[in-house]
């Protein structure tokens, strides 16, 4: 049986993370951009750990009473393994704590894989934003859940 930890993103956890936004996405943050989100007084960021490798992470913003999901990323060699989940069960409850009454995210119209997670962890599609990525240029669908 795995151990799976979640704990606070550190600047020492920054190389890791990079590497597994540059697997996951077309136009991944900057080590520079993961590094000032970590410090960011409003920001929640995690790292999941699964045997004491880092699997994934997870930064979520929280202004008043919301919270964003800005970005979420397993590493490909731990995907289905209930990371993801785990990362979103523990901001949730940091959420919860913090008062938010809501919690929304955008994702890829395309990444049915991610909006699957999104809709059983608890968040519906409330809309659409046109165009929102680029490469390739592709609509996001907005999800949100009630916390309170």
């Amino acid at each position: 049986m795995r151990k799976l930890q979640i704990r606070e993103l550190t600047s020492e956890d920054i190389s890791s993370v990079a590497l597994i936004e540059l697997m996951s996405f077309t136009t991944p943050w900057s080590e520079k951009s993961l590094f000032s989100e970590v410090y960011k007084t409003n920001s929640i960021s995690r790292v999941a750990l699964l045997d004491g490798t880092i699997a994934g992470y997870i930064f979520v913003q929280h202004v008043l009473d919301e919270g964003h999901l800005l970005d979420l990323a397993i590493h490909p060699d731990y995907q289905r393994l209930g990371v993801a989940t785990a990362l979103l069960v523990d901001v949730i409850t940091e959420l919860r704590l913090r008062k938010c009454r809501f919690f929304y995210l955008e994702v890829r119209a395309s990444n049915h894989a991610a909006i699957r997670l999104y809709s059983r962890s608890g968040f519906r599609k409330i809309n659409a934003r046109k165009d929102y990525y680029n490469l390739p240029t592709e609509n996001a669908v907005v999800m949100t859940m009630e916390l309170q």
